[in-house]
């Protein structure tokens, strides 16, 4: 592993809140929701009536012929990267191919293209089903259409970690620079999982939460973090995507900087299937890991992004992590959950998160966390409602990510010098 600096020089996302990284980010300043009532017909059946669909379909930025090869999923992929690739100027740098890499990361993968094409099987019968079904469906298949679009001839990795996925993905970009394999990733996450099976599949588990499905209750209020009535996560859908680099490639073509890129951390809990560790030694052994290897001060942590889903053990775990590792600096540290607003897009999550972490660092900003009408006794942070200017000077902020299985990622990021 070598010392080489990593910093992000371009962003893209949709998310249920914006279709690209303006819109979005100036709606989690402004406390704006994009949990809807779902309009699908197949929504009747299911005990939770509610989700974060995109704000732009993906049908209104894609080319029709190609988009309708691509899962959902590798659609918000490709938006996102598209983005992204223009914001960092890579068009027309000379890049080599074989020096570009892609760390793109789903949860599921393409579920919407399975399940449909096992509906046309028992419907239509074998011949009916989609030739292109297995590339469409394939885990694989937003990173490897992203590396199709830009020819990205360097490792082309989809890291699968649940929840935690899009955040794995940017810590395995940040290996591959520092090792030495590629000067620039397109690193990021996507999730289309708006169907009835995961919908209902999760809400049968007790993960989804069943408030806010009656005309009477705002959707909006439903994703409440940290809040003693929250009951569960509510489903988005989206992708982003981060151009990362090595300082001296970004240096030599003139690139803006965003944020550099500290540290990454990955452990397990090895406890359960689904829940968290309770006292999250797993969490707080995968942000130490991100600090140490960026040689970060806990006392310069002043933002994190935090996982908070809006579960009732997790969001209690994930502030004991922070308690842990910070110490008596915790109480110097704006923390938020921007999942109140956009939902929870799984393996897209942490992407989408990251995103908002260096755009934080950038404008000096954190977004608020919204529905904290009454925060949970059990929870000691600062975490404000409306959004809060972060200190001047060399600062860095956390971005979390937890997953079933027992995942936990956490990415340290620094403010551009």
């Amino acid at each position: 592993m070598t010392s080489t600096r990593v910093v992000v020089t371009g962003l893209g996302a949709t998310s249920p809140v914006g279709g690209d990284v303006k819109t979005t980010w100036d709606a989690l300043l402004a406390g704006r929701s994009g949990i809807r009532h779902l309009d699908d017909e197949w929504v009747e059946q299911l005990p939770v009536k509610i989700g974060g669909r995109v704000a732009v379909d993906p049908s209104e930025v894609l080319e029709r012929v190609k988009a309708r090869r691509l899962d959902r999923a590798s659609q918000f992929a490709m938006v996102a990267a598209d983005q992204a690739w223009a914001d960092a100027g890579l068009e027309g740098s000379g890049l080599e191919p074989e020096r570009l890499s892609v760390s793109l990361a789903s949860g599921i993968g393409g579920v919407t293209t399975l399940l449909s094409n096992y509906d046309t099987l028992l419907e239509k019968g074998a011949r009916r089903v989609s030739p292109l079904a297995v590339p469409m469906l394939m885990p694989n298949a937003p990173a490897a259409n992203v590396s199709l679009k830009y020819g990205a001839r360097g490792a082309v990795h989809a890291p699968t970690s649940a929840c935690a996925s899009g955040n794995e993905a940017i810590a395995m970009a940040i290996d591959l620079i520092r090792l030495g394999r590629a000067d620039v990733v397109l690193a990021g996450g996507t999730e289309a999982a708006m169907h009835p099976l995961p919908m209902a599949a999760f809400a049968n588990m007790m993960a989804l939460s069943k408030t806010g499905t009656d005309d009477d209750r705002d959707p909006a209020s439903v994703s409440r973090p940290w809040d003693v009535a929250r009951d569960g996560f509510v489903l988005g859908e989206g992708g982003a995507v981060l151009v990362l680099e090595s300082e001296e490639s970004a240096n030599a073509r003139g690139a803006h900087i965003y944020a550099t890129v500290l540290g990454a951390g990955i452990s397990n809990d090895a406890h359960d299937i689904a829940q968290p560790d309770p006292e999250g030694r797993g969490g707080t052994r995968a942000i130490q890991m991100a600090l140490r290897e960026g040689d970060v001060d806990p006392a310069t942590v002043v933002h994190v992004n935090a996982h908070a889903t809006s579960t009732p053990k997790g969001d209690i775990a994930e502030g004991l992590m922070l308690h842990t590792v910070l110490g008596s600096h915790v109480d110097q540290c704006v923390v938020t959950s921007t999942k109140s607003m956009t939902g929870h897009l799984l393996g897209g999550a942490g992407a989408l998160e990251a995103v908002a972490t260096v755009m934080a660092l950038q404008d000096r900003t954190s977004p608020p966390t919204i529905n904290l009408d009454d925060k949970d006794p059990e929870v000691d942070l600062d975490i404000p409602t409306s959004a809060r200017t972060l200190p001047d000077g060399d600062i860095v902020a956390l971005n979390n990510s937890f997953g079933f299985g027992g995942a936990n990622v956490a990415v340290a990021f620094g403010s551009a010098s």
